[in-house]
């Protein structure tokens, strides 16, 4: 049996990948509360729009592979400060811009930037939970983006009203640039952390944590471009790849046509959208919640991965669908309430990263976790691109039908193709 811990720094850690998702996301999401102001000063069309909204994926999604690689080598104290630090100062710089193509220049090197992320919080919780708390410590980090969207979307409508479209960027980069010394300043794996105490580092490590991956003592594996094989032969990991395009699908059109489609579409005063818009983010915030928890309870209880780790997600992906219901009324309450059910369905589907502790070789975490990720990272691409030539004569309802069956795609993917839930053994 394994001793209750002295310490609980492990929580300490999450606390800071939570307030890193949330600036993660808060200099993704900015450009949409920027982007009808932004569209009439520049004088952009929707498709101009879209390819912006869209430039931030094409580099996040293809740099998703390399940017696992590079947080299986680099310590995640020094990558993550290095990555915040430059993609905030890239926020910052959108505020200086008059130009279509410098935008489109900045938000894609926003996604460079930002590529390495989810592989680093992937790997830090890997590192920092045991696998009977992981799920709900993936829930509690991932929250960061919809609470902090929740809540910072009625403050950067406020800042913009206040400060113009420009000031919203810049305050945004500089949140960024000062986290990211706080983050270099506190963060240690846990064998290089002074004040864990013995006792949670034997929890952690007998309870699956993989605490002794980056032991400055073990010499870093070389890559080699062979190891890519084990990131693409496998079906389970075809399944969760497939359903995190389809998750994403979802998120993606929170993060950016969202506000436009209150605004433009649906008529709304644009203070009034900034409050009405928090809403969604909020059930996902509880959604997400629910799941890693009742996840976590569930194995606790004995229940199988199947039951416990699938069920929320298959579900959420299923409630993900109610956001074509949005079609079919023109009342203010019952759009929001359309909208609010689809995002709570995608937070509850949100622990997908789960899969990837609990799927992924142990040798390839970063590898898997990045193929993962720019898989999911395509539907920042496609998403926001088809919407733009969907949505081009005014109408939303084309977009909304395109992502309900997108969800009901990740619905079938988790169902029928992952299959059962085990650690992928090599032979290496």
């Amino acid at each position: 049996m394994i001793n209750k811990p002295k310490t609980n720094k492990r929580y300490h850690i999450l606390s800071m990948i939570f307030f890193t998702v949330v600036i993660n996301y808060l200099d993704r999401s900015n450009i949409s509360v920027a982007a009808p102001a932004l569209r009439e000063e520049l004088g952009l069309d929707t498709i101009q729009m879209g390819y912006i909204f869209s430039a931030f994926g094409w580099t996040y999604a293809l740099l998703q592979i390399p940017g696992g690689i590079i947080a299986d080598k680099i310590k995640s104290r020094v990558l993550y400060t290095f990555i915040l630090t430059f993609w905030s100062i890239a926020t910052l710089f959108q505020g200086l811009i008059n130009s279509f193509i410098i935008l489109l220049g900045l938000r894609a090197s926003i996604g460079i930037f930002e590529a390495p992320s989810y592989p680093i919080n992937n790997l830090v919780v890997s590192r920092w939970f045991p696998e009977s708390e992981r799920a709900s410590a993936i829930a509690v980090y991932t929250s960061g983006q919809f609470l902090g969207l929740a809540f910072l979307t009625p403050v950067l409508v406020a800042i913009q009203d206040s400060l113009g479209w420009r000031g919203l960027f810049i305050v945004s980069g500089i949140i960024g640039i000062v986290w990211a010394g706080i983050w270099y300043y506190f963060y240690r794996d846990p064998r290089d952390h002074k004040s864990i105490s013995k006792s949670e580092l034997d929890y952690i490590e007998k309870g699956g944590g993989l605490v002794g991956s980056k032991s400055v003592k073990e010499p870093a594996k070389k890559f080699d471009w062979s190891d890519l094989k084990y990131a693409f032969k496998y079906r389970k990991l075809w399944g969760i790849y497939i359903g995190q395009f389809c998750l994403g699908a979802t998120t993606i059109f929170f993060l950016t046509w969202f506000p436009t489609y209150l605004i433009e579409y649906r008529g709304l005063d644009f203070l009034e959208s900034g409050f009405l818009a928090s809403i969604p983010f909020l059930a996902a915030f509880f959604g997400v919640l629910l799941s890693g928890f009742t996840s976590d309870f569930l194995i606790k209880k004995g229940y199988s991965p199947e039951i416990s780790r699938k069920a929320p997600i298959i579900f959420g992906m299923l409630l993900s669908t109610c956001i074509i219901g949005a079609n079919y009324t023109d009342d203010t309450f019952y759009v929001i309430l359309f909208l609010a059910l689809a995002f709570f369905g995608t937070g509850l589907a949100s622990i997908a990263w789960v899969f990837v502790s609990l799927l992924a070789p142990k040798k390839h975490l970063g590898l898997v976790g990045g193929t993962f990720n720019f898989i999911g990272g395509l539907s920042g691409i496609v998403i926001p691109t088809v919407i733009g030539y969907l949505v081009q004569e005014g109408d939303f309802k084309p977009a909304l039908f395109f992502i309900g069956a997108i969800a009901f795609l990740g619905f079938f993917s988790y169902t029928f193709i992952v299959g059962k839930v085990e650690r992928i053994v090599t032979n290496e």
